[in-house]
């Protein structure tokens, strides 16, 4: 079993597992890192550590007012005063109320309009790259269905654009993985590709499935439920591609477990023809499945007694009738 402990601060952005990994002895992120952490932040941290960096320089630079003395009515001693006086220094504010009377208070006012013009310049800097950053928003169906198709058993799964625009050359990658032992008794995960029906789009809508068939060549070639799980299998989709608005890359990946692998079952139709002619796209069928009828080489639906079963022509939601 795999370990259970906390995600990986900044790891691929993904679905939520069932479970967590944990890095020991890794490099521990430093001051060079700050630059990425920053651009992975959510936008109400970004701002907060921007506001806590500003207001923690104005609370230094009072200290030091407070301490060399030399600014015009300001209170002697008073904090307040002095980062008053300090915001209106960094700010460039100038309302004249205040100013510094000392060749050493000018010294320090030097000092911090320097730091100023460098906070504001990173500040700016930052927010724009994370501003004009362009996140994918791809949707992923809730499970992985595997049925017959023109007679060979195939895997499928369904994915699409969230947004209302397309996603440009897109390029699709299906990876088995799976809990492997060798000989001597040592266990590693094996990575092995599944070759799709169609691993790339030319333009990326709102809906496209995602094809494997289940040849001799497949590495889920004989699996069953029981192989899949004694083996912990995890699909993985990875997605990438150009947003077609902004003309940046954008990525998606998402892991199903072995749990979400529903056998003897097919997405249902999103897509059908009116009298007129026109296309409907039904996205509330997105993450539909449907039964299929078993066969001798590919008995699913199974029973509770592991027979094959007749599943109920009018069953159509997957999470309501257990496919």
């Amino acid at each position: 079993m795999r370990p259970s402990a906390s995600r990986i601060p900044g790891a691929p952005q993904g679905n939520q597992l069932s479970y967590s990994f944990r890095v020991i002895g890794g490099h521990r992120p430093g001051v060079r890192d700050a630059y990425h952490a920053f651009l992975k932040m959510p936008w109400w941290g970004a701002i907060a550590a921007i506001v806590s960096t500003y207001l923690i320089l104005n609370a230094l630079f009072a200290l030091l007012y407070m301490a060399t003395g030399g600014v015009a009515h300001a209170a002697k001693h008073s904090f307040l005063d002095a980062f008053f006086f300090s915001v209106q220094t960094m700010g460039t504010i100038g309302y004249g109320a205040m100013y510094p009377e000392t060749r050493l208070a000018n010294t320090v006012v030097v000092a911090e309009s320097v730091a100023g013009l460098l906070l504001t310049a990173i500040a700016t800097g930052i927010v724009f790259v994370k501003f004009s950053q362009t996140r994918g928003k791809i949707l992923f169906s809730e499970r992985v269905a595997i049925g017959p198709l023109d007679g060979v058993p195939t895997l499928m799964l369904r994915l699409g654009n969230e947004r209302n625009n397309s996603i440009y050359d897109a390029d699709m990658r299906l990876t088995l993985i799976r809990t492997r032992r060798t000989a001597e008794g040592l266990a590693f995960y094996q990575n092995e590709d599944l070759k799709l029906v169609k691993d790339r789009a030319p333009t990326l809508s709102q809906s496209w499935m995602m094809q494997h068939r289940i040849e001799a060549t497949s590495p889920l070639h004989g699996a069953t439920p029981e192989s899949l799980d004694s083996t912990e299998a995890e699909i993985q989709v990875a997605l990438s591609g150009i947003d077609d608005t902004s003309l940046q890359p954008v990525h998606g990946r998402h892991t199903y477990e072995r749990f979400s692998i529903v056998w003897g079952a097919r997405l249902a139709d999103v897509l059908s023809e009116t009298p007129e002619g026109d296309l409907v796209l039904d996205l509330t069928k997105f993450h539909v499945l449907e039964p299929t009828q078993p066969t001798g080489e590919f008995p699913y639906p199974r029973d509770e007694s592991g027979s094959p079963s007749t599943p109920d022509p009018r069953t159509r939601n997957a999470k309501r009738s257990g496919y």
